[in-house]
């Protein structure tokens, strides 16, 4: 996504992909104020390179339409934005966002959030497809491990059967944990939930760092994982902490490394078997194979370095 600057009085800001003079040839301009101007944009889509939007009263719909309509058409679109609250909005309107943000040079804080936004959906559109490499580990002990603060994270977007989070007590070492999205006669779904577990536990973070579950908060960006690997980015929506009793799973890998993870017992929080398999905490077995994300490396405040750590 580009941003553009909004004025040729000013030096050019960094990461200005071009300055605004006011008109171009490849440039139309249109002051989108009601469904008239509307009708006015959508007719130059397909007819000029860029379409530039200005709203003297920021509303979403009018936008969306447009974004949806120049799809493919040759056609890209800028918005001029004023107010950090509009960026988002704009730059991911209807998932896909307008091409380009028109920003005033004098606003500093403007530009610095835009920039942030600009890198955060590049991110997203580079690493749509991305993936981890998931491993097997046995479990070789399952004890009780009192009671604590159990930490349920919900997310502002549904997750899939066969999808969680990674979760543990060792960053290296991280169990695949999966979402409440299985049917039980007893409790309804919350097919946006993952009983998380204990709060000192790490989870795997959209940007390949972890965070402890005490740490997180709403707006935080996590990993969404699939039993074959695949990754998606989800934001979290609250966190729910309550005290409930716990089991401590252990687990080895084929190397002998060994991992743990303490969740809430209770017959809907569920692991992941090697076969893709959601398996109950409440009725594990000593030997039976789940998940695990494993990536041998220390970590400071979360992110990976070299180097050798040993948690237990």
């Amino acid at each position: 996504m580009e941003l553009w600057q909004d004025s040729h009085s000013e030096s050019t800001l960094e990461l200005c992909s071009r300055i605004w003079l006011g008109s171009a040839s490849d440039v139309a301009e249109v002051n989108l104020d009601d469904a008239h101007s509307q009708e006015e944009a959508i007719s130059l889509i397909g007819m000029i390179p860029w379409i530039l939007v200005r709203c003297s009263d920021w509303t979403m719909i009018p936008l969306e339409n447009l974004v949806s309509i120049s799809k493919g058409s040759g056609t890209k679109i800028s918005v001029a934005i004023e107010k950090i609250i509009d960026l988002n909005g704009a730059a991911f309107a209807l998932e896909h966002g307008v091409d380009a943000l028109l920003l005033p040079a004098n606003n500093n804080e403007l530009w610095n959030a835009a920039v942030a936004i600009a890198s955060k959906k590049d991110s997203i559109t580079t690493t749509s497809s991305t993936s981890v490499g998931i491993d097997n580990a046995k479990i070789f002990s399952i004890n009780s491990s009192g009671v604590g603060e159990r930490v349920c994270i919900d997310l502002i977007e549904r997750l899939e059967v066969g999808e969680g989070m990674v979760i543990g007590s060792n960053a290296s070492l991280l169990a695949l944990v999966h979402g409440e999205t299985i049917e039980s006669q007893f409790v309804p779904t919350r097919p946006f939930r993952v009983n998380a577990g204990s709060i000192h536990s790490y989870v795997l973070m959209s940007d390949n760092s972890t965070k402890y579950l005490s740490e997180l908060k709403a707006g935080d960006e996590v990993s969404v994982i699939s039993s074959s690997g695949g990754v998606r980015k989800c934001i979290i929506g609250r966190l729910k902490i309550e005290r409930r009793p716990f089991l401590i799973i252990r687990f080895k890998t084929k190397n002998e490394d060994v991992g743990q993870i303490i969740l809430q017992q209770a017959e809907t929080v569920r692991l992941i078997d090697k076969y893709g398999n959601a398996l109950s905490v409440t009725e594990l077995k000593i030997n039976d194979e789940i998940m695990i994300r494993q990536q041998n490396q220390m970590r400071h405040i979360g992110k990976p370095l070299e180097g050798e750590m040993d948690e237990k």
